[in-house]
């Protein structure tokens, strides 16, 4: 293997990060270890497999404010012979020591290209108000861009969940909690329970409560559970490739509810219905929404008749929740940080 088959293997895994660039940070990490302190090994893993996990989460702590929540197996796939193994880092190493940093400073400034682009969606909720934010042209934003069509699931989340949130919130909804007043003695026995878990007690028996939905946050790579769910019993997944008979079982098996919402792009209702049906999960479904419902949704919520109290709503959910789950979408840091490093002034025909 030469250095550019090195590169092309660094490429693939650049390629295929989801806008977090958890694990081409990593290889940037090692890189700039073996570079600077020069105590691993770049052809002994066991030198940096685990150590390189902190050297890259301090850094996306920085621009990213979190870190990989995946498997240690998962992390672990970055090491293997379709990535980036100990003998492509060496060939990389090398090259890097040798010109300054230049595979780090490439690494690092596909980073900030990615989030550059992923900054064009956050504009777009920022710069559209209720008269002329069109839903399938924010879509088609990161549909379009191949550098962010694996993060695609997270903005299919962010729009789903700031649509339901603000109309529940608009509509008011409440929850009241109560229990069986021939059941008195138990919540006597075990009022200690009741108090801290379910909030009830002797003398409040019944309490009421604002409805919420909510995200689940950042999950796995390889994650197929819960998306969202609601104080009233709702579980949320969003779906927006095909649907696998054994996908179809791990959203099922893996959330605890019988109350299940699916939303996915309108081709694929018939073939998700259809893999629930083979496999008898279907009564666990309460609805499936398709795309084209989010689209006439969104267009009563921000400009039908109560655009006024909704319409608004909806896209601070959307501007906030891009800021909460990409920072550095709206991050000036790193480009301070490049320039700390001295990447911004490498140059290399390679590398460019």
């Amino acid at each position: 293997m030469d250095i550019d088959e090195a590169k092309k293997a660094l490429d693939k895994v650049i390629d295929k990060a989801r806008v977090h660039f958890y694990k081409p940070i990593q290889v940037a990490e090692i890189l700039y270890r073996d570079r600077t302190n020069k105590d691993i090994v770049l052809t002994n893993l066991s030198t940096y497999r685990t150590t390189s996990r902190k050297w890259r989460d301090m850094i996306c702590l920085e621009f990213l404010g979190r870190t990989s929540s995946s498997s240690a197996r998962y992390q672990d796939d970055l090491f293997n012979d379709n990535a980036t193994p100990p003998n492509l880092l060496a060939l990389l190493g090398e090259e890097n020591r040798r010109k300054n940093g230049i595979v780090e400073a490439y690494i690092y400034r596909k980073f900030a290209q990615r989030f550059s682009k992923m900054s064009s969606g956050l504009n777009y909720s920022v710069t559209h108000s209720t008269t002329n934010f069109d839903l399938s042209e924010f879509l088609n934003l990161f549909w379009h861009e191949p550098g962010l069509r694996r993060s695609i699931d997270k903005i299919y989340e962010i729009v789903v969940y700031s649509l339901f949130s603000a109309l529940v919130e608009s509509l008011e909804v409440s929850i009241t909690v109560s229990m069986n007043k021939a059941k008195i003695d138990i919540l006597k026995e075990f009022e200690d329970f009741a108090e801290k878990v379910i909030q009830l007690s002797v003398h409040q028996p019944i309490i009421e409560m604002k409805a919420r939905i909510n995200r689940v946050g950042i999950t796995n790579a390889a994650d197929r559970g819960l998306d969202m769910w609601a104080n009233f019993g709702l579980a949320i997944q969003i779906k927006h490739l095909s649907l696998t008979e054994e996908l179809a079982e791990n959203i099922a098996s893996s959330v605890s509810s019988d109350r299940i919402v699916i939303v996915c792009k309108d081709a694929e209702q018939k073939v998700i219905i259809s893999v629930l049906n083979q496999i008898g999960w279907k009564a666990k479904i309460q609805s499936i929404i398709t795309e084209s419902e989010l689209i006439t949704w969104y267009e009563k919520a921000l400009r039908g008749k109560y655009a006024t109290s909704i319409g608004e709503a909806v896209l601070k959910n959307i501007t906030d929740e891009i800021q909460v789950e990409f920072p550095a979408a709206d991050n000036s840091g790193l480009s301070s940080f490049m320039n700390s490093r001295g990447y911004l002034n490498l140059q290399d025909e390679r590398w460019n």
